[in-house]
């Protein structure tokens, strides 16, 4: 047997475990998204009127664009490690390492926010509705909440995609209920007492431009993610079908989600310069009652938990395919007897963010910016080096357009990605460019020493292509 169908089966799956349409989408729904907690600050710092622009606006130059390469290249290549997978079939297993390693190490301070913040929620819960303050005035507590979360869904993970598939569901339904009753109550407030909730358009004081700027930056990582699901394409059911379709599914469901409630918040609650972080619960008890309030501040801590369990399931592809590439130890690529799934890369992913979920560490979110920035434009470099070197591989999803279409798609991400890193700069000062250019230099650094110790001149997985007219192997 070839290396090439080695690697197409290398986490095998059975129909029945696969992931299908729909829970494919809330999948991506939690990869993306989480419903609109965090936007409050988008409100605060941009004003009303722009926000409402910039939430309409976002997918269009920036989920929409990365949804179209993701959907070309996803399609071509429905392989097993995704993104990682596609740019070293395209620009070789040098840049092919770094995809995956800048990819692996963001996830380090990513992925143990999302404890955090279950934790924070819960001590918000405890204080206003106990009076116990037992997570805020114990660190060993607070901690541990965030252990058992993570450590929960490493079980859920473990089970397989399915499993994971099946509880975004209904972590989904917890989440978008509350805030669709926020947005028809809001929506009926609307009709009896119309007000121009989108005023002002910007803060006072405030130029235009410098509004939208400050709000992409904030509302583009509201819109991030749309490559994740790739690493699993192994284990979608009917990959070229199924994972174009959940893109253009799940692209207006958040942005829905986003739009329809912030659009009622501000209908309830205009005093707009007041939104601040978690002020959603407040906007919504405004909306329908306490218990509206009650019932958001509780789905705060399911998206939390549900954006863990879902990014899980990506990101630990990343080391089990680097370690099956000879990158990292062969051990990580031992999968579970029964489900098949990489359960030593998904425990060591969990371990690393046990220990990263610890507050000192909080401070290093800035330099997922410039890192994520650098990934990101490696997927479309192989888009495009894909179009000139294998121009018949066979494309079910194509870029319209031509060379101009990927001209467009290239640009309009790009230039968001440099305005992202711009903002670093300005806010977080020169410190932050130094921080993630040390962590994109672990890259090139780590490469030729594990190429030499771990790897051992090793053959790469090759990736598998297929032409229009007949399916060739990888060169």
């Amino acid at each position: 047997m070839s290396q090439a169908t080695d690697h197409a089966n290398a986490l095998p799956a059975s129909p029945g475990r696969k992931l299908t349409l729909l829970p494919l989408v809330m999948v991506m729904f939690f990869t993306v998204s989480g419903g609109a907690y965090g936007l409050e600050d988008l409100v605060g710092s941009s004003g009303p009127g722009m926000a409402l622009v910039l939430i309409v606006v976002t997918p269009l130059i920036w989920s929409l664009p990365t949804a179209l390469m993701v959907a070309e290249l996803s399609t071509a290549m429905p392989v097993p490690g995704g993104y990682y997978a596609w740019v070293k079939r395209a620009l070789g297993p040098f840049w092919g390492f770094q995809e995956g390693w800048w990819s692996w190490i963001t996830s380090f301070v990513d992925m143990a926010i999302y404890p955090v913040l279950f934790a924070d929620y819960l001590n918000s819960l405890l204080i206003q509705s106990f009076d116990n303050h037992i997570l805020e005035e114990n660190a060993f507590a607070h901690w541990a909440v965030t252990l058992v979360i993570i450590w929960t869904f490493v079980f859920v993970n473990i089970r397989g995609s399915k499993g994971v598939g099946n509880a975004s569901k209904y972590f989904g339904l917890f989440v978008l209920i509350p805030f669709g009753v926020m947005s028809v109550l809001g929506l009926f407030q609307m009709i009896g007492n119309p007000v121009a909730f989108w005023m002002p358009f910007v803060p006072e004081d405030t130029p235009v431009l410098s509004a939208f700027g400050t709000g992409l930056f904030v509302v583009m990582w509201n819109y991030l993610g749309w490559d994740g699901l790739s690493t699993v394409a192994d284990e979608i059911h009917e990959p070229r079908r199924t994972f174009p379709r959940g893109l253009a599914l799940c692209i207006p469901l958040v942005a829905l989600a986003y739009l329809l409630p912030v659009g009622a918040g501000l209908q309830a609650a205009p005093e707009w310069s007041g939104w601040t972080a978690g002020f959603f619960p407040q906007v919504a008890a405004m909306v329908g009652g306490k218990w509206l309030g009650v019932w958001l501040a509780i789905g705060g801590l399911v998206s939390a938990a549900a954006l863990f369990n879902a990014l899980m399931l990506s990101i630990s592809r990343l080391p089990y395919f680097l370690a099956e590439d000879g990158f990292l130890p062969q051990a990580i690529t031992k999968r579970h007897p029964e489900y098949g799934t990489p359960w030593v890369a998904i425990a060591l992913c969990a371990s690393i963010y046990s220990f990263f979920t610890l507050s000192a560490f909080s401070s290093l979110v800035v330099i997922d910016v410039i890192v994520y920035s650098a990934s990101l434009l490696l997927e479309f470099a192989a888009l495009i080096a894909l179009r000139a070197k294998e121009p018949t591989m066979r494309r079910p999803v194509r870029v319209p357009g031509g060379w101009f279409g990927i001209a467009v798609v290239t640009a309009f991400p790009t230039a968001v990605l440099a305005l992202a890193v711009y903002s670093t700069w300005q806010e977080e000062g020169i410190g932050a460019l130094y921080l993630s250019a040390g962590a994109i230099a672990t890259g090139p650094i780590l490469y030729p020493i594990l190429n030499r110790y771990v790897k051992k001149g090793r053959p790469s997985v090759e990736v598998p292509i297929e032409h229009d007219d007949a399916p060739v192997a990888a060169k």
